[in-house]
């Protein structure tokens, strides 16, 4: 037999690990290609993990609830061959390909699955993508067919690799690429970043001292009744929160908005799209009146720049934590599509289920701070985006229509944009698009 050891892979959002959260498989279980191993968890989402292997599973490397580094072994699989199975205790080897040289990651580009995620795959064949039987063991006398060739990528560094050294300040071409004919791999750009954070005047062997349990704070003078770690999760938020607010000058306004029309509309009809899905499609209409609010700042070039297309990032709250997945192509779709995107979007994200491209390809983000029962919130803004809508709750209020005073549905929006794309005039303009449509939801579908 020949074991093959899987390592966990890239997938696709930057991170250097992830936990181990559902083990699909058990030892000695049949798996074949491309199926599902385990559910794993990042600071974005829960992925399941396909296997490039087929055979009898080996060993399994890390027990559920385990956090496990990017690159590192996550499941052996063994099949029939006439090769010996490593020990135990050796290295586990990177997958080979046919031609004898080592499987990485950042060479990993295969088509011929329809279960690849960002960063890996299996190798490119001429199937249909669908999923493959277990392999069986081969009579003594069978001939084992050589695996497909690895399709080789040119020699330069992927996006994510040199996006994980831009954001570190780093240029990859100061950075000792480790990789075949020197191919800068992530392990490379992890090094360089830490060499660079490293502190001079530290001695090798300096290691933190652990915090007893019950120690008093100095500053306070009272005990500290616990200490938890933060989770892969809360750094990812604490780190993109801080980079948000030390990079942007962003700015915030906010305008009070009679939601009367909008709810008559929604009780008249319903069956139809919900409250948020119109708010939804105004603000498509809205970002394509001001499509600088639908880009980034290139501060490495010094451009501003415009996406040709909307992909709308939903704020949701889950038991993990505030997400943003966003809707894909939210500007090629109509009202009824937007809300049964939004909906299923929604449900992925609070499963965990949505998918690594949903989570990272926001261009502009809508948070219904309503749902929380608050009227508003100065909302940090989703970096690298320049801009984040707020919507509060909607209640009744005393309200002046035609001269009289009577009570109205109203609701608050609040706006916070990067004020280097734009000035209070584009903003205060995308606000009332918005405000208009939602006071007159009929007008404003019509011309949509």
């Amino acid at each position: 037999m020949t074991v093959h050891v899987f390592e966990l892979p890239d997938l696709g959002e930057g991170l250097t690990e992830a936990e181990v959260v559902k083990w699909l498989v058990s030892v000695g279980d049949t798996v074949a290609v491309d199926q599902p191993i385990a559910e794993v968890e990042t600071a974005k989402s829960i992925v399941e993990v396909p296997t490039p292997y087929g055979g009898v599973v080996h060993e399994l490397h890390g027990a559920e609830g385990e956090v496990l580094a990017v690159g590192g072994p996550l499941i052996s699989v063994a099949d029939e061959s006439a090769e010996p199975v490593a020990p135990a205790d050796s290295e586990p080897a990177a997958p080979v390909s046919a031609d004898g040289e080592r499987y990485r990651e950042e060479e990993r580009a295969g088509t011929g699955s329809g279960n690849v995620l960002i960063g890996y795959g299996t190798p490119e064949s001429g199937g249909t993508g669908r999923r493959r039987r277990p392999r069986r063991a081969a009579a003594p006398d069978a001939v084992v067919s050589p695996a497909p060739a690895v399709r080789r990528v040119p020699l330069v560094t992927s996006p994510l690799v040199r996006r994980l050294a831009r954001e570190a300040g780093l240029r990859v071409a100061d950075i000792a690429g480790s990789g075949q004919d020197g191919l800068i791999t992530r392990r490379d750009v992890l090094a360089a970043i830490e060499a660079a954070q490293a502190p001079a005047a530290a001695p090798a062997d300096a290691v933190p001292a652990p915090v007893p349990a019950g120690a008093v704070d100095p500053r306070t003078g009272l005990a500290e009744s616990s200490r938890v770690p933060m989770s892969g999760f809360r750094k990812s938020v604490a780190a993109a929160l801080s980079r948000s607010r030390g990079e942007i000058p962003e700015a915030t306004v906010w305008v009070d908005v009679d939601a009367t029309e909008l709810v008559r509309l929604r009780t008249a009809h319903p069956d139809g799209p919900g409250l948020l899905s119109y708010v939804a499609r105004f603000t498509v209409a809205g970002l394509r009146a001001y499509p600088e609010l639908n880009g980034l700042v290139d501060t490495e070039r010094g451009e501003l720049v415009q996406y040709d297309g909307i992909n709308l990032g939903l704020a949701v709250q889950t038991d993990r934590g505030l997400v943003a997945p966003a809707v894909l192509g939210a500007h090629r779709m109509t009202t009824s599509e937007l809300d049964a995107e939004v909906r299923r979007l929604t449900a992925a994200a609070r499963a965990g289920k949505a998918t690594p491209a949903e989570m990272t390809g926001g261009t502009f983000t809508l948070n219904n701070y309503g749902s929380l029962r608050v009227d508003g919130s100065a909302a940090i803004i989703n970096h690298p985006q320049v801009a984040i809508l707020g919507i509060g709750r909607i209640i009744d209020r005393p309200w002046v229509v035609n001269g009289e005073l009577t009570v109205r549905k109203v609701t608050q929006l609040s706006f916070a944009f990067d004020h280097r794309v734009c000035d209070g005039g584009a903003a205060a303009g995308f606000m009332r698009v918005v405000a208009d449509a939602i006071e007159d939801p009929a007008a404003a579908i019509a011309r949509l």
